[in-house]
C-alpha cells in the first residue's frame, strides 16, 4: 500500500522547493550555522533562551512537525532550545516544501525528530542531505516499530507517546549527562502534572465506552480509537484513501453511506484539515441522521497550544459525542 507521503502526488514546486533547501543544507554545512528558523514556536517549537545547560550551552532540536516540538520542549525545559519546522495549521506535512531557513536549522540541530513512515519524507531528504556526527535523530516510526505502509499517525496512539517521551528523556540525557537528573524531573513532571489531565481522560473514556461503534473520515483517527478500545467501522480502505489523498471506491461509499443511514455508528469524527466533498457530504449526513459529530486536526490548533492542551480539547470533543450518543 503506498504511503501518506508518495500518494498525494506532491507538485512539482514542492520538488523544487525540496531540491534548493537540500542545496542550501549543504551550502551551509560547511560554515556549521545554527539558526533557527521562523517558524521558532514556544509552545509547539522553541523554548526560552534565557538559561543553558550546566555547560552552558543548549541542546539544538530541530522537530519536523510541531505535536513532537511541543512534547521535546516541555521535556528538555531550559536546557533545550526546540525548533518545529511545521507549525501552520493549513500545511499538509505530507508534501510540505522546505525552505532554505529549514536547511539552516536542520545543519545546526545536535537532535532531530522526525516522524517516518512516509509521513515526512521531505524531513528525511534534508536530514541526509548533512550526514553530521554528532547528530542524535529520533525516527518515531522506527522507535514504535511501524514500517512504510503503516499507519504513520503515531502521536494519535497514547501508548506511542509515552514510548516518545522516553525516548526524547534518554536521548537528552545521553547528549548532555550532567542535566541528567534535570532531564529526570522534567519527565516526571510533564508525565504526572502537564499530561495528567490527557492521560486521565484517556482512561476514564477507555473505561466508560470501550467496544463504541464510530465512524470516521481518515486514518488519523484509528490509532486514537484504538487507544480508546472503541469499534472503528469504517472501512480501512477508505481512510486509508482519505489519508493518502486518492479516491474511495464507490463500494467503501456505500458501506459507509450504510452505516450512517441505519446508524450502525454511534459518532462520526473527522479531520477538519481534511474535509473532501466525500467527507462534507458524510458529516452532513451523520448531522441529519443525529449522530454526532466530532473533530480533530492533523497538527496543533490553535498552533499556540501546546500538545496535551489540543489533545486533551479534542478528547473532550469525542466524550461529548459519545455521552450524547450513548447517554452515559
Amino acid at each position: 500500500m503506498p504511503t501518506a507521503a508518495t500518494s498525494r502526488f506532491p507538485r512539482p514546486s514542492a520538488r523544487t522547493a525540496l531540491v534548493a533547501a537540500v542545496a542550501a543544507l549543504t551550502a551551509v554545512t560547511a560554515t556549521a550555522c545554527s539558526t533557527s528558523s521562523s517558524s521558532d514556536s514556544k509552545a509547539g517549537g522553541g523554548a526560552s533562551a534565557a538559561s543553558g545547560s550546566a555547560g552552558g550551552k543548549k541542546i539544538e532540536v530541530v522537530a519536523a512537525e510541531n505535536f513532537w516540538g511541543s512534547i521535546a520542549t516541555q521535556l528538555g525545559g531550559d536546557r533545550v532550545h526546540v525548533t518545529s519546522i511545521i507549525t501552520n495549521p493549513d500545511t499538509d506535512p505530507h508534501d510540505y516544501e522546505p525552505k532554505a531557513a529549514d536547511a539552516r536549522t536542520v545543519a545546526g540541530a545536535r537532535y532531530a525528530i522526525v516522524n517516518g513512515i512516509g509521513y515526512d519524507a521531505w524531513a528525511d531528504k534534508l536530514l541526509a542531505a548533512n550526514p553530521a556526527g554528532g547528530r542524535t535523530e529520533l525516527k518515531v516510526g522506527d522507535l514504535v516499530g511501524v514500517k512504510e505502509g503503516g499507519n504513520p499517525h503515531r502521536w494519535y496512539s497514547p501508548d506511542d507517546v509515552h514510548k516518545v517521551i522516553e525516548k526524547i528523556t534518554e536521548d537528552y540525557k545521553k547528549a548532555d549527562p550532567a542535566d541528567a537528573a534535570y532531564f529526570d524531573q522534567q519527565k516526571t513532571a510533564y508525565e504526572t502534572k502537564s499530561l495528567a489531565p490527557y492521560t486521565k481522560l484517556i482512561s476514564e473514556m477507555k473505561s466508560k465506552y470501550a467496544d463504541t461503534p464510530i465512524g470516521a473520515s481518515e486514518s488519523i483517527v484509528t490509532p486514537l480509537s484504538e487507544g480508546l478500545g472503541l469499534k472503528m467501522l469504517t472501512p480501512e480502505t477508505f481512510l486509508d484513501a482519505m489519508s493518502e489523498g486518492t479516491d474511495p471506491t464507490a463500494k467503501d461509499k456505500a458501506t459507509i453511506d450504510d452505516q450512517i443511514k441505519n446508524k450502525r455508528i454511534k459518532v462520526y469524527v473527522y479531520n477538519s484539515q481534511n474535509s473532501t466533498p466525500d467527507v462534507q457530504a458524510q458529516v452532513k449526513e451523520a448531522k441529519d441522521a443525529g449522530i454526532p459529530v466530532a473533530t480533530v486536526t492533523e497538527t496543533l490548533a490553535p498552533a499556540g497550544a501546546t500538545f496535551q492542551q489540543w489533545q486533551t480539547a479534542q478528547l473532550q470533543g469525542i466524550e461529548e459525542a459519545l455521552a450524547k450518543a450513548t447517554g452515559r
